[in-house]
Parts: structure tokens; sequence; C-alpha cells
């Protein structure tokens, strides 16, 4: 283990945004991380969690100690004819994780396809597209209570999952540093084409009766289509969440606005899309200098080359200001501000 001074993060973020980490390391293993949390400089520093780098946007020189968990490995603990659990370290990329499961044919997360970030990010916000979240085929979350420094295990239920959030982000986000997660796969079950974007892909290439491959296959298309690849334009993919709106309010907005979309989550609360309000706004494809709004998706804020992270927040208040005065809903970032 070895801990670095002034360590240029710009290739650790999906923004590329340029900011050096006073100090920085990468964990590779359960005893590094232990003997890190053991160590004076972690115990006198405050602390920046990366999984990735995908969730997250530098304002500037991040003067913490910025820990990289960069833990490998694919173990299976379990298989039968029906399902497959399996333990992923950390540190595994998430892409490539839901491709090794397609060609195995384990399924639950091939609609989570190409989403950045780390397996150890990954149930912090509980990651989720085209009709799955994470929470879904998570089984235990494994990782190190910091307070303690002791090896401590969270089943499913424990874990708190919420609409991009869960337990880890909320009242552990400082106290626990995830190592592995176990996942639960399914060899039988039937592959998710309900989302509309997946099935009016499979409709467009004539496929009745989806594989895990297909269904992985279409994620990647349509993803590819509307989403700019972080390696090319900086990016974190969503920058907002979808508004959960009340019911009174959503139908009051509907008289006004006969075309806003709105998809029930129960009884009183109704989902708005983000990117929908962000368009209506006209705000999608305008560019600022490096600064952006993807012309293919209103609700992800790019960098073209080199935006600051204040002139994307800039950005991202003005969109919230608008969205605010025309619709009366307010956006929540769903990226988080360092």
């Amino acid at each position: 283990m070895q801990i670095h001074e002034n360590y240029p993060l710009k290739n650790l973020n999906t923004f590329g945004i340029a900011a050096n980490a006073r100090y920085y390391v990468d964990i590779t293993s359960i005893e590094e991380l232990q003997e890190l949390i053991d160590s004076d400089i972690f115990k006198n520093s405050e602390r920046l969690i990366l999984g990735g780098g995908s969730n997250m946007l530098f304002m500037g020189d991040v003067q913490k100690l910025v820990i990289d968990i960069t833990i490998p490995g694919k173990k299976i603990l379990q298989e039968t004819e029906e399902f497959v659990e399996i333990e992923v370290g950390a540190g595994e990329n998430w892409h490539d994780f839901v491709t090794f499961c397609v060609e195995h044919d384990f399924r639950g997360v091939e609609n989570l396809a190409l989403i950045p970030g780390t397996v150890g990010a990954a149930p912090i916000q509980n990651i989720g597209a085209y009709g799955c979240e994470l929470k879904e085929t998570v089984e235990c979350v494994n990782g190190i209570e910091i307070s303690t420094n002791t090896f401590k295990k969270f089943c499913n239920l424990d874990c708190d999952f919420g609409y991009r959030t869960s337990y880890f982000k909320k009242e552990l986000k400082n106290d626990f540093i995830i190592t592995s997660v176990i996942f639960k796969l399914f060899k039988t079950k039937q592959p998710n084409s309900s989302y509309k974007d997946i099935s009016q892909e499979l409709e467009r290439l004539g496929i009745t009766n989806p594989t895990t491959q297909d269904i992985f296959d279409a994620v990647v298309s349509v993803r590819t289509r509307k989403l700019p690849d972080p390696k090319v334009t900086g990016n974190a993919g969503s920058f907002f969440k979808n508004p959960y709106i009340p019911k009174a309010q959503y139908e009051l907005l509907k008289a006004d606005f006969p075309e806003i979309p709105g998809y029930p989550i129960d009884d009183s609360q109704i989902k708005v899309p983000a990117a929908w309000l962000i368009e209506q706004c006209g705000w999608k494809g305008k560019r600022f200098g490096d600064a952006g709004v993807h012309p293919n998706q209103a609700l992800v804020i790019v960098n073209y080359g080199n935006a600051t992270g204040r002139e994307l927040v800039d950005l991202s208040k003005k969109i919230q200001a608008s969205v605010k005065e025309k619709f009366g809903i307010e956006l929540e970032p769903e990226v988080w501000v360092i």
C-alpha cells in the first residue's frame, strides 16, 4: 500500500474534471483497507471513497484522503439449476460484471448494462435503469465498519434500498466501506422487456421471445444512441433524479400541460420524467463553452473538454430554477458535488 500526495484525479472521475487529491491510495484487499484504517493519515484526514468516480463532480482540488477501492474477484458461492449466488469484489467494473453474467446466462442485471462505476458503488446508489434496480438481485453487502475496523455483512432487507439511495448512503455514509457484494442471479427467470425503450428496440429487431443476450444488446443499443460515452465526453449519466410529486399536483399540471408524462408510484405519488421537464424548458442540446446539456438526452449534463466543476454546477442550478419556475417542481441532483 502506497499513499501518494497531490495525486491527479482527472482520469478517475467520469466528468473528466482536472483536480488533485491531497492524498491518494489504491486499496486492493481487505487487509490493506484495515491497515489503512489503523494508520495515522487515515485517522487525521477527511476521507473520500472512490467507486469509479462515476457519480461525483469535483469543484476543485480535493483536500482529503481519496481512497480508491479496487478490490477484484468473482467467486461462485452456490449454484443450482435455478439460481447462482456470486460474490464480486467492490473494485470490479460494473459493466464488465454485467457482461460476465450475460455470457453465462445469469439473469437479473442485464438491464443495467453500461452504467458507469464499480460493483462496490452500485449498492450505495441502488443503481437502476430500464425497469430494473440493483436491490432486486443483491443478497448481501460486505465491508468494513470504520469505527471498529471490523468486517460487517448487511443482507438485502438491512440495506434499506430506496430510489437511488440506501442505508450506506444515509446512516452509514461515513462509517462503512464496501469490499464485496453477493448477488443472487437466476437461470430460468424470464428477462424483463417491459420498459418502453427496450420493448420498442426488440420490436424493431423483430425479437418476440428475447434472451438475456437480446435484452443486454437492446440496452446497449439504446444507451449508446441516447447517452454519451464518458470516455469520450465527460458526464455522470443522469444528473437529476426523476421527481415524485403528489397525485393532486400532477392533475393540476396535467390541466396546463396535457402532454406531461407521469407514472404512478402508489395511490398518492406520480413519477414525472426529469428529462421531459428539462426539455420543455428548452435546455436540451444547449452549450455554454465546454459545459452543456446533451443533445440526445436532456437529463445528462456534459463536459465537452475543459469545463470546470463550478461551470457544470452553475448550469445545473439554472436548469433547476427554470423547471421550478415553469412547473413548480424541484429537481434533486443525483450527482454528488464535492
